[in-house]
């Protein structure tokens, strides 16, 4: 597993550095193909649901990160698209007994992976965003791999073993701690240049959504009784598991930039 892990990351950031580096069209096209993926992969987790609904969800999510870099105003528009045309759907073509849960996880899927990963393309667009999202994304993944080893090394009590089983209190702490240390490095190392007080509590926030991030997924999964969203990603699961903490802090980021950061 940990071999696979590895050389997934291996094979896979190098690819990654270079989009968020080039920014434009390209990394518009990437975020939206991956949201793509992600979408179907949410859908997939309701085995009643149909192939073509399933396609037709992770469209109009995948729409959503294009409308971003488009424009702002053009995401609430291709939202709105999310909800009605699953809502035109279900009423042509499901019975009533199907419809509402139908129609709830479609919406579902849009908002959670269309809209939240719609940021991935809102932070690279603002100035100096593709530090920013060098910043969110290592940060994050930063989190993970420490939580992985140092629940691997010192694990001993389960956080919340009723929604994920493998974390442990110490695992997530070291998470945390490492996350921390990883955003106030990279924002030196990048150039950003944050004085104290607004990194520090950026440091702090990025690790605790990233846990969130992850534990949502997780109670998603459990509900839908899967161990991983996908198989594409060897060591990893599906691209959505790879994206549940990022899904959270990636917004954080943004709306950190845009509330508080002068």
């Amino acid at each position: 597993m940990l071999a696979q892990r590895v050389a997934s990351a291996a094979a896979g950031l190098p690819l990654l550095v270079l989009l968020i580096w080039a920014g434009g069209p390209w990394y518009t096209a990437a975020a939206c193909l991956i949201v793509l993926v992600a979408a179907y992969e949410f859908q997939s987790l309701r085995r009643d649901r149909t192939m073509a609904f399933g396609l037709l969800v992770a469209g109009l999510a995948a729409a959503i990160p294009a409308g971003a870099f488009v424009g702002s105003d053009w995401v609430l528009w291709f939202m709105l698209g999310g909800v009605l045309i699953p809502l035109l759907w279900v009423t042509l073509l499901s019975g009533p007994d199907a419809a509402l849960g139908e129609w709830s996880h479609g919406v579902a899927g849009v908002a959670y992976v269309g809209l939240l990963g719609a940021h991935f393309v809102l932070l690279r667009e603002l100035p100096e965003g593709r530090d920013w999202v060098y910043l969110a994304i290592f940060g994050t993944f930063a989190v993970d791999t420490f939580a992985y080893f140092t629940g691997r090394t010192l694990g001993r009590r389960k956080l919340a073993p009723a929604i994920s089983p493998g974390k442990t209190v110490e695992g997530t702490l070291g998470g945390l701690a490492g996350g921390f240390a990883f955003v106030v490095l990279l924002n030196y190392f990048l150039g950003i240049g944050l004085e104290a007080a607004l990194i520090v509590p950026l440091a702090v926030l990025l690790p605790l959504a990233a846990v969130l991030g992850d534990l949502a997924e997780s109670m998603i999964k459990r509900g839908a009784h899967a161990k991983d969203a996908g198989s594409i990603l060897p060591g990893h699961g599906g691209l959505l598991d790879r994206l549940d903490s990022l899904l959270f802090t990636v917004p954080v980021v943004y709306y950190y930039l845009i509330w508080v950061v002068p």
